[in-house]
């Protein structure tokens, strides 16, 4: 059974967030995710996170590839804790 087993995609918060001060604009975040989690805002040349419900849980991919360190997840602990309250929240509901 998967950890997520049961679990909505909407209820579980992972997904990037991104400190603008830090984006220098470079397209890498925009242009690896196949997912769309992104969207390029030309106006104010950086990405937004137009869709955050489809980014895969626990991926943390372009986070990776941004040199400026301007992409953050929650850590995997604040993850897992996420996940087991909305279990705790669901099975006391049943």
């Amino acid at each position: 059974m998967s950890l997520f087993s049961g679990i909505s995609r909407e209820k579980i918060p992972w997904y990037p967030t991104i400190d603008y001060d830090k984006c220098t604009g470079c397209q890498e975040c925009f242009n690896f995710c196949r997912n769309k989690v992104f969207k390029w805002d030309d106006d104010n040349n950086h990405p937004i996170v137009s869709n955050p419900y489809n980014c895969v849980v626990g991926c943390s991919s372009c986070a990776n590839l941004c040199s400026n360190k301007a992409i953050k997840f929650p850590t995997r602990q604040q993850l897992l804790e996420s996940i087991n309250k909305i279990k705790q929240e669901t099975s006391s509901s049943r």
